[in-house]
């Protein structure tokens, strides 16, 4: 059976989070290997751009958090620790969540005090986040391979390195390479 099917069979084609019915498609939690859950347009828009948020969309984690489907608890953890509000410090309180899923939903750094966090920044100091587009500044030879990123490639949807700020990730000519943030702009 196929994932999409799977995850349509599971969820009773609605949001695993909010339980809309329109517009559902997979997603895969970031930084979490082989994990997804069903999500409608809405939701997928808000976990990826914190910027949108609707705090009053996620009042619907009250329900959701106590899936059994661990793609559901890290993603009601991470979106209950990115809302400022008393109802979320609240939830979290009240949430169950085993110590290994929880390893898994704080791998994002949702999760960490402010002063723990890494922030990954390109060469003008703007904040990187996961999911975001940036452009190489300078032709970079790829470590272990004969290939050379070019300068002004356009690399999409990054990846964070959450032990070291400088470091993100990201396919370039369709192969997964390390990136130096000092060498990147964000689009």
């Amino acid at each position: 059976m196929s994932l999409e099917k799977s995850l349509q069979q599971r969820s009773n084609n609605t949001c695993e989070l909010c339980g809309n019915e329109d517009n559902l498609s997979i997603y895969k939690v970031p930084e979490v290997k082989d994990l997804a859950l069903y999500a409608c347009n809405v939701c997928t828009t808000q976990m990826e751009d914190s910027d949108s948020i609707d705090i009053n969309h996620w009042r619907c984690l009250n329900d959701s958090m106590w899936s059994e489907h661990n793609a559901v608890k890290i993603m009601a953890w991470r979106m209950l620790h990115r809302i400022d509000a008393d109802w979320t410090q609240d939830l979290l309180g009240m949430m169950y969540i085993e110590d290994d899923v929880l390893e898994l939903a704080k791998v994002s750094g949702d999760g960490d005090d402010d002063e723990n966090k890494i922030i990954h920044r390109d060469v003008n100091g703007v904040i990187l986040e996961h999911g975001d587009a940036v452009v190489l500044i300078k032709d970079l030879k790829v470590k272990g391979s004969s290939m050379v990123a070019k300068q002004g490639t356009a690399v999409r949807n990054i990846r964070l390195d959450h032990e070291n700020a400088e470091y993100i990730e990201g396919k370039v000519d369709g192969q997964q390479i390390v990136i130096i943030t000092q060498y990147v702009k964000k689009i």
